[in-house]
């Protein structure tokens, strides 16, 4: 592993802070922009769209209140690994410039509905995108599946996909995010929680013992659920989702799990707008950030 991976990872397994969710891609990629005031008629195409959305990231990742003092990794999807800021490759700017260490969405979206879950679609293109996140100084990746309800049979289904596609992303040097994500708002959210831990627990025995994983998780249901994965010693952090939840209670029940970080979209950039002078977007961004941060390291 080169020197750089390793700072990383010992970075990632041990610091303090959370991980910035800015890998809105595809589809939600116009209600990001909207979010942040830029309408659909403000542009015509997807590569007018793409480069309006690189210029909210470059913002984002550019304000001082973008530090590492408070953030620890930031996600990117491949659309935005692909062009530069300031003449850099985003995940080197990050790194060099800012210290903070860069993640790849690898996924292309949920499959539909079977079983209550939405598996992943298949990643057609994974081993050439993973070879170019290595040429890009990408540290780890991370791919999301949904859970809608506490059906043993898809829940199996979901971490058996996540950790297959997991292994071949670690046999490329890279540190895979296993996300697969429990709605929020179903009834059932307390059982579908244990069923994935325990499906989870099965994964990770299965692991050599050389293998390193992460796992981005929903905030759960009972206080402190996940600490026993927290110290696997394939598990190098376990970070949690905001999942719809507003900011304040995203970074209130966050608060209640200790040793869980965040890793919040969403909630990250709820207030900001094309329309505010730097002052205060990077006002409102710091704000953000540290209520994150605080959050974060209860």
């Amino acid at each position: 592993m080169e020197n750089r991976n390793k700072e990383q990872l010992n970075l990632m397994h041990s610091g303090k802070g959370f991980i910035a969710a800015l890998d809105q891609s595809g589809g939600s990629t116009p209600k990001a922009l909207s979010q942040y005031g830029v309408e659909e008629n403000q542009y015509s195409n997807d590569e007018e769209m793409y480069t309006l959305v690189h210029e909210m990231r470059t913002r984002i990742i550019k304000s001082p209140a973008f530090d590492s003092q408070y953030i620890l990794g930031a996600i990117l999807f491949e659309n935005t690994m692909d062009r530069k800021i300031d003449g850099q490759w985003t995940a080197e700017y990050l790194w060099e410039k800012k210290h903070i260490i860069p993640f790849l969405k690898v996924d292309k979206g949920l499959a539909d509905l079977a079983n209550g879950v939405q598996l992943m679609k298949p990643i057609s293109n994974l081993d050439d995108l993973l070879d170019r996140a290595v040429d890009r100084k990408i540290f780890g990746t991370k791919m999301r599946s949904v859970i809608k309800e506490a059906n043993q049979t898809g829940i199996q289904e979901v971490v058996k996909q996540q950790f297959e596609v997991g292994l071949q992303i670690f046999k490329k040097g890279l540190v895979p995010i296993i996300e697969p994500e429990v709605d929020i708002y179903i009834s059932d959210k307390e059982k579908a929680e244990q069923i994935l831990k325990d499906e989870i627990k099965k994964q990770l025995n299965l692991l050599d013992k050389d293998v390193k994983v992460m796992l981005k998780l929903s905030i759960p249901t009972a206080k402190n659920f996940y600490s026993d994965l927290m110290s696997d010693p394939h598990v190098v952090r376990v970070v949690a989702l905001s999942g719809g939840y507003s900011r304040e209670e995203a970074n209130q029940k966050l608060a209640e799990n200790q040793g869980l970080i965040a890793s919040f979209s969403r909630a990250l950039s709820e207030g900001l707008s094309a329309g505010q002078s730097d002052a205060e977007f990077n006002s409102q961004l710091g704000n953000s950030i540290k209520e994150i941060y605080e959050a974060s390291i209860q």
